[in-house]
């Protein structure tokens, strides 16, 4: 009888309280890159194929509820329970702005083509900061119908799209009147949404169900009843056949996108799993924890694409990022070392 494989992730360590967002960044001629927000107040960087700790970036004062790299993974923005969004040099971890806001800033987005930063939070307002005039004040986008968990830009940074802590559903904002010009209808308060890499698809996490909605006309394509409340979902990026999902149960399940069936169940985690996100390649998916780890699961053997240009070792933008946080670290500047949190979290959490 032949034996069932059990997926053995790589585990990454760091964080001293519940990781709550993780983020791809494209690949790079460098590889690519994770960065996770935690409510320990300092988000990391990661070697995204191989879940190595690069660096952390140091300066909030409350949990970090949301984080991100640009398309170039040269800068990261944070969104935090300290009543500031931050914007960073993700070669240094220098911090190269703080954006104010007057109350707890729950979610942060770059634009595509990196020249804003899209944020919301408890104040029930879109911001939208020109990163080519950090000084400037933001544009604002109003009448968000509740506190603001998510946030994504949509059809090359003409809309945008926005979920609510306790609303059901997710708004479609036109970015050219600042109106909602689409709501997709959910019967729950929508946790986790993303856009596909190819741009066709929107994925949806609303308590115990995952909806695939169409990009372009905003239609339902799927939805599917899961076995527990989950908080996050993704879709495989490269053919979209298969796309996971974490919550409750504290496992990773990953299922068929044409029928619902599961294929796998990634059991590891001591606590809820409150994110799940694929790897920009397809050939591995992270996951966040309540228990204060990262997992890196692998789907397949690395994907082609992602070996060629990665390698066994981390060279380029990696190692030079890694020496130069080993001199930091030597030097006593910014980027922290591993396990480091920071002040601990002063803020509310929301």
């Amino acid at each position: 009888m032949e034996k069932k494989k059990v997926t053995v992730p790589l585990v990454c360590h760091g964080h001293s309280r519940p990781v709550v967002d993780l983020f791809y960044s494209p690949i790079t001629p460098d590889g690519f890159f994770l960065i996770s927000a935690s409510k320990d107040s300092s988000p990391m960087l990661r070697n995204g194929e191989t879940g190595d700790w690069i660096g952390t970036f140091e300066g909030h004062k409350g949990a970090i509820w949301s984080s991100c790299l640009d398309t170039k993974a040269l800068r990261a923005a944070s969104a935090s329970a300290d009543f500031s969004a931050k914007l960073w040099d993700a070669l240094t971890g220098d911090e190269l702005h703080s954006f104010e806001h007057k109350h707890i800033v729950r979610a942060c987005a770059f634009s595509d083509d990196t020249h804003f930063l899209l944020t919301g939070g408890v104040e029930k307002i879109l911001r939208i900061f020109d990163l080519n005039r950090l000084d400037a004040q933001p544009r604002q986008v109003d009448n968000s119908p509740g506190s603001i968990r998510t946030v994504a830009w949509l059809h090359s940074d003409q809309m945008i799209l926005s979920s609510c802590t306790e609303t059901n559903g997710v708004r479609l904002w036109d970015l050219r009147s600042g109106k909602i010009v689409q709501t997709l209808e959910t019967k729950s308060p929508v946790t986790s949404s993303e856009v596909s890499q190819d741009g066709r698809y929107i994925t949806t996490a609303d308590g115990s169900t995952v909806k695939f909605w169409d990009a372009n006309h905003f239609g339902l394509v799927k939805s599917y009843v899961m076995p527990c409340n989950v908080e996050s979902a993704s879709l495989e990026p490269k053919h979209g056949n298969k796309f996971i999902a974490g919550g409750e149960d504290m496992w990773v399940h990953v299922f068929d996108f044409h029928t619902g069936e599961e294929l796998g169940c990634n059991k590891g985690h001591h606590g809820p799993v409150h994110c799940v996100r694929f790897s920009p390649g397809g050939g591995s998916f992270a996951s966040g924890s309540e228990d204060g780890t990262i997992r890196i699961w692998q789907t397949s053997p690395v994907t082609h694409d992602e070996s060629d240009l990665l390698g066994s070792e981390p060279s380029g933008k990696v190692k030079a990022v890694a020496d130069e946080v080993a001199r930091k670290i030597e030097s006593g500047l910014h980027i922290g070392g591993e396990g480091k949190t920071g002040d601990t979290d002063k803020a509310t959490d929301a």
